[in-house]
């Protein structure tokens, strides 16, 4: 099908979609839905607000190269031991060099680096090809056909894996970014993760229908949540606030992962604040150790999907 005639169909698509929004009711909530929170941090394993929530799930970022340094294979250990304590299953992904942005790997040392990871942490079976692999501030903006390899690569590496396809994050690129990966695959992704602040702060759906429109199978928001402060240099408003923060994440709940079955998973980004310079604030505890009221709602959710049979641990 030509370029031009397929965006026309995505877009009439979305199109509808704006006006006829899909909803799953609560008694067919993607049938079963894994939750679990996106978190760098190791000590959220251990901080009893998290264990009392009964989450078993998390996502760490590590650059594609983390086994090649030192320090970021001291930082992955740390991490692994402490959610493998906990009894928490990880999801990896993997994103640019923390040493070298620029450094794009070939598919033949990306391949070669993702076998150091898993020799090292064998039991890791969930894995993500790139992180916000459209967006235009990381190296792969314009290379879904290099990311289609290195997905290609692991996923035939690890046998018994889940490899998502990529985490997309939600820009103007988005579908086309998509459409442009399937072309070159070689075989449809049984998984994709998408980062849909934008949809979950403004409280609309049009990017994570995009997504549905633009992919087939499961899609798992791998990054999501209501922002609590913000202090980088983006162009993109977004409110903020401790109270917006909990409005989100019950739009989240109630309304984003209704959208369609095909939404697995989601991952909280993120779990406890930390004290100090940073850009970014969207945790459920405050640095003081306290629950924020998007914490509650998380709570509660967690509690109606459990007494309906929905959760999937």
């Amino acid at each position: 099908m030509p370029r031009a005639l397929l965006t026309m169909l995505l877009m009439a698509t979305l199109g509808a979609a704006m006006f006829v929004a899909p909803a799953v009711s609560s008694a067919a909530l993607a049938a079963k839905l894994t939750v679990g929170v996106a978190e760098q941090r190791a000590g959220f394993a251990s901080d009893p607000l998290f264990k009392r929530s009964g989450i078993r799930h998390a996502r760490l970022l590590v650059s594609w190269n983390a086994m090649y340094t030192t320090w970021q294979r001291r930082e992955a250990d740390t991490w692994m031991r402490s959610a493998r304590a906990a009894g928490v299953t990880p999801l990896v992904t993997f994103g640019h060099s923390r040493t070298n942005r620029a450094d794009l790997p070939t598919p033949a040392r990306y391949l070669r680096a993702f076998r150091a990871f898993r020799k090292r942490y064998p039991w890791v079976r969930d894995y993500a090809t790139w992180n916000e692999a459209n967006h235009c501030g990381e190296p792969t903006c314009r290379r879904p056909a290099l990311v289609a390899a290195y997905w290609r690569a692991i996923s035939a590496e690890c046998e018994g894996c889940r490899v998502l396809a990529a985490e997309l994050v939600d820009q103007p690129n988005l579908a086309a970014w998509a459409q442009d990966f399937r072309a070159v695959a070689g075989s449809e992704p049984r998984v994709w993760g998408l980062h849909n602040y934008i949809d979950a702060n403004r409280f609309t759906t049009v990017n994570t229908s995009a997504m549905l429109a633009a992919t087939r199978g499961e899609l798992w928001l791998t990054e999501t949540g209501g922002i609590v402060e913000r202090r980088n240099a983006s162009t993109v408003a977004l409110p903020a606030s401790p109270t917006h923060a909990a409005q989100a994440t019950r739009y989240l709940f109630d309304t984003l992962v209704r959208l369609d079955p095909r939404i697995k998973r989601i991952y909280i980004y993120h779990w406890s604040d930390a004290p100090g310079p940073w850009t970014w604030d969207s945790a459920l505890v405050a640095s003081n150790g306290q629950a924020r009221p998007a914490y509650a709602v998380l709570r509660d959710r967690l509690m109606r999907l459990r007494r309906a049979g929905r959760l999937m641990r």
